[in-house]
């Protein structure tokens, strides 16, 4: 799976991703290729039509969020009214 170009990077695992990093790497796979595999393929998900449903399910039920949507939709709205009560002559 190595690709031409390789960039370093470097992260500090909490026990759970330590975990995780040992379990792929008992596959067979080094520790390098477990992470590029684990990247692809979390970043893959993201874009399933399951994920993405579920994530704006959960949005939907979010009490907080809807309220904040509320408030920016009637501060939007009052975008939309002409100031100093000066109407566009056309409509």
């Amino acid at each position: 799976m190595a690709s031409e170009l390789a960039f370093p990077v470097s992260v500090r695992l909490d026990l759970e991703s330590f975990g995780s990093l040992r379990r792929l790497e008992a596959t067979g796979l080094s520790r390098s290729d477990a992470i590029r595999q684990a990247l692809v393929a979390a970043a893959d998900r993201l874009w399933e039509p399951e994920v993405l449903a579920a994530e704006a399910a959960e949005l939907m039920n979010d009490s907080v969020d809807r309220a904040e949507m509320r408030r920016l939709d009637a501060e939007l709205d009052g975008l939309d009214e002409p100031i100093g009560g000066v109407s566009d002559a056309s409509g």
